[in-house]
């Protein structure tokens, strides 16, 4: 449904060495990078981050968040390590998350910015 995604960064070099580290964990690289603009993706780019200038931090209440598919637990667990080790805050360490239709295991992060970035995957066990 969804073909790309982006957020804004107030700092593209800063932005860049979280999301590197943090999307390396989901097998996402740098694909694309331009003055203002750089593309993560396993093929093509899935993920940008946008330099705006001047950007204030995203507030916590604004409620947006974007999660991305992990294939194990394990590669939750390493994404929410390399984001909290490369400046991110976590905002809900990695575990079981039950709901009344399935269960999931999912981690919760907030990149320097305040953009709030999940992991999820669905454990089969």
């Amino acid at each position: 449904m969804i073909d790309h995604i982006s957020v804004g960064v107030s700092d593209l070099e800063r932005a860049a060495r979280f999301y590197e580290a943090t999307l390396a964990t989901l097998g996402l690289s740098r694909l694309v990078s331009r003055p203002a603009t750089i593309g993560f993706g396993k093929t093509y780019p899935e993920f940008w981050i946008n330099l705006r200038a001047g950007m204030m931090p995203v507030p916590h209440e604004s409620g947006t968040h974007i999660c991305l598919r992990a294939k194990t637990t394990g590669d939750v667990d390493a994404f929410h390590a390399a984001a909290v080790s490369a400046g991110g805050r976590s905002d809900g360490a990695p575990g079981i998350r039950p709901h009344d239709r399935v269960k999931y295991y999912a981690a919760f992060v907030i990149d320097p910015d305040g953009n709030r970035i999940e992991a999820v995957t669905f454990p089969s066990e």
